[in-house]
């Protein structure tokens, strides 16, 4: 059976999110049985600048629609890049979300760790000290945005969790030039792949991603219990090759996830009604160099 991805036009950050997930809330809902800690992870790769993270609508969408089906925990985990997880939490108003759902929130960068393994530079065995929280939780849910990204092309819902897991001090050490860093994501995504992916589209970055780049008026959203399928689909829609992206490549390759769009099931809207050519990184030649 081809891996489904969920595709709407989104009115808002949380109609759109909101709309996807009840496209797939049936495989959600039993996805969900017998969990009983579930880790939403949104992206403060920068706790300053919105447009950089994800809105604190799409995580409120995301939560409405598990509460339905879900009685147990709830954590919302972030490590963000160069901040703590309170500032970004504070400055986009996630702090409102502890009153509304009685979530948990955990600073991924504090949390104790178990290490993995990756490769450096020169393909030589590396460990990764990843969050013991995620890796251990029961469902792990991933809401991203579509970003362009300077080292791999583009950020979605994988690259979320892989890199936003890792404890800190550890984010940059998984930069080990292009072929590198797409083998660790990929490597390091094996142990801690969501359950369930959403990308919130509504509104996009093109350019210099993941933090500077400049705002896209996508107007899409999408969301899939196969996190490689989905990134596949927001790759085409963003208008890139998801086999021209290494971590999609190599996941793909290894059967861990489908990234071949021909062998994806995309319901909702087609990918040509919603594709929007992003503006690459101005370094996308480069990073084609990990093949």
């Amino acid at each position: 059976m081809k891996p489904i991805v969920a595709l709407v036009k989104s009115k808002s950050h949380y109609d759109g999110v909101y709309e996807a997930l009840k496209l797939i809330e049936d495989q959600i809902k039993e996805d969900l049985k017998g969990k009983r800690k579930v880790l939403v992870k949104p992206n403060f790769v920068s706790t300053r600048r919105q447009l950089s993270a994800t809105h604190v609508d799409a995580v409120r969408a995301v939560l409405d629609m598990i509460s339905r089906h879900h009685s147990g925990s709830i954590i919302i985990g972030e490590g963000p890049s160069s901040s703590s997880l309170r500032n970004g939490l504070i400055n986009f108003g996630y702090l409102e979300l502890q009153r509304e759902y009685d979530v948990e929130f955990v600073d991924l960068n504090e949390d104790d760790y178990i290490e993995l393994e990756g490769v450096d530079s020169q393909m030589r065995p590396l460990k990764f000290r990843m969050s013991k929280t995620l890796i251990e939780s029961d469902y792990r849910i991933s809401v991203a945005l579509p970003k362009t990204h300077d080292c791999v092309i583009t950020t979605l819902s994988i690259k979320n969790v892989v890199v936003g897991g890792l404890v800190s001090g550890e984010k940059g050490k998984i930069h080990q030039g292009y072929k590198a860093i797409n083998l660790n994501i990929a490597k390091l995504a094996e142990h801690v792949m969501p359950n369930l992916g959403v990308i919130d589209g509504f509104v996009g970055m093109e350019g210099r991603g993941p933090v500077s780049g400049d705002p896209v008026d996508l107007r899409a959203a999408a969301a899939s219990l196969h996190p490689v399928s989905l990134d596949a689909v927001m790759c085409r829609i963003m208008g890139f090759d998801p086999l021209n992206v290494g971590y999609l490549y190599y996941l793909d390759k290894w059967g861990i996830g489908v990234a071949d769009l021909k062998k994806i099931k995309v319901i909702g809207e087609s990918i040509e009604d919603l594709a929007r050519r992003f503006k690459p990184h101005p370094r996308y030649q480069e990073m084609l160099n990990w093949k």
